[in-house]
């Protein structure tokens, strides 16, 4: 019987539960069908620190190599580290992480040479058709040349290609606090930052796929108290925190305060526009604060929204030869990094924007965080599409609103907006909202919570 991918495949990568809802056998599969559709006759592989990781990527490699096709591992990396290998050396990529996911998840994130994205419409639905149809037809046959495996390590190149980016050298010294979350920053982040003015206070860099301190997920509070405490403790300029693949990092303050990634975004964008000699486009999504674009105009850039999601902000950064893109997630994308997202840029970004002038980082990014606003809240509900049409009724038809269903519906008015997307693998509407000002902030985002759990 051919195996049911439908909960495996999702809209950007492959992830699920190991063994229960893959295993080896079917990442050797995938391994084969990712350079069937990718026409590749070489590609590198790179993985995450879970128990899983190593024996799942090594099966994608045999998988990879019986269609004679040549296999460059770099093995234990970062996901923004396998983009890296991705462009230098002009390879398709698949990096094996499920990224947040607790322990018992793996996942595959995969991508055409220099780094470009395979999504649900650019390869990935091509690449489960070809599994599915394997697992109950057998394997496919193998080319009459097997491709050879081969290691390489990356880890010094990309810190280098990272720091040709972003000069470092004269900032004042700055003490930081960095959590990997025992996930891949604490293999990265000490060849990244060494020898720079930097007094690094590590917490949980002991690789650790089983993630014994707490979810590497920095987007819930819950995850960054540690962080938090830690910078108060150590008198720190600042702390930043990595996910469990390290491709997203969260920032706080010198007093411990959450910096929204909407701040993050502008402030990197206005570095890079100046980069750029005051020109470019910069890609943000529709649930990122007003802050974002108003920030890009100023600095003389073009701000182009999106719908949320990396695939539609790498096309779109593709298409318009966009120098930067920033998300509410803590994804940032570059297009000096093959438009590819890397949280450990994005931080560098922060400690030379910081350590180049002699303010606390609360007063550098308080010009850039200009509106109150809500962060993403979740409600379960039965029926997604009935109550965004109910949402889109209680709206439509008063004076000064304005609808669009670029993403979900967003409804704006004059001081306040707000989105409400549904969750494309759970019953989920998400709601985020944002106003000049506290008090309206709260208003508008209750009145729709009452409408969306009605």
């Amino acid at each position: 019987m051919a195996a049911d991918l439908s909960q495996l495949v999702k809209a950007y990568d492959v992830r699920g539960v190991v063994p229960d809802q893959w295993d080896e056998t079917l990442a050797e599969l995938f391994g084969a069908a990712f350079v069937r559709v990718t026409g590749a006759s070489a590609i590198v592989i790179g993985h995450d620190m879970r128990p899983s990781s190593p024996g799942l990527s090594r099966a994608f490699a045999r998988g990879a190599a019986t269609q004679g096709v040549d296999v460059t591992e770099i093995g234990l990396c970062s996901t923004d580290q396998l983009y890296y290998a991705s462009g230098a050396l002009n390879l398709p990529g698949a990096m094996f992480t499920a990224s947040h996911n607790p322990a018992q998840y793996n996942g595959i994130k995969m991508c055409r040479a220099g780094a470009a994205p395979v999504g649900q419409d650019t390869g990935l639905a091509e690449i489960r058709e070809l599994v599915e149809g394997w697992s109950e037809s057998g394997a496919p046959a193998p080319a009459a040349r097997t491709g050879v495996i081969t290691q390489r390590d990356t880890l010094d190149d990309y810190a280098a290609h990272l720091r040709s980016l972003v000069d470092l050298t004269s900032i004042r010294p700055l003490k930081v606090v960095v959590d990997a979350g025992n996930g891949m920053g604490g293999h990265t982040v000490p060849t990244v930052l060494a020898g720079l003015p930097l007094d690094v206070v590590p917490m949980y860099f002991e690789l650790d796929g089983t993630f014994p301190n707490h979810e590497a997920n920095p987007l819930d509070p819950a995850n960054i108290v540690d962080l938090q405490k830690r910078v108060r403790e150590e008198s720190a300029d600042l702390g930043i925190a990595f996910d469990g693949d390290a491709d997203r990092c969260f920032v706080v303050d010198e007093n411990g305060g959450p910096v929204s990634p909407s701040a993050i975004t502008a402030l990197v964008a206005s570095r890079e526009l100046a980069k750029h000699g005051g020109k470019g486009t910069v890609i943000h999504n529709l649930i990122t604060s007003w802050s974002v674009p108003e920030v890009v105009k100023e600095n003389g850039g073009t701000p182009v929204r999106t719908r949320v999601g990396h695939s539609f902000i790498k096309a779109e950064m593709a298409t318009t030869g966009a120098i930067f893109g920033g998300e509410h997630s803590a994804h940032y994308y570059f297009k000096d990094f093959w438009n590819a997202d890397t949280g450990m840029l994005a931080a560098l970004h922060v400690l030379a924007a910081l350590g180049g002038q002699d303010g606390p980082l609360s007063g550098l990014v308080a010009q850039y965080d200009r509106y109150a606003g809500s962060g993403e809240i979740n409600s379960t509900v039965a029926d997604q599409a009935g109550r965004l049409a109910a949402i889109k009724s209680a709206y439509e038809a008063r004076e000064g609103v304005e609808l669009d269903e670029l993403d979900g519906l967003t409804v704006t008015a004059a001081d306040w907006w707000f989105n409400v997307r549904p969750s494309n693998t759970e019953p989920l509407l998400r709601l985020n909202a944002e106003a000049r000002d506290e008090a309206t902030m709260a208003k508008v985002r209750d009145e729709a919570l009452a409408i969306i759990r009605g």
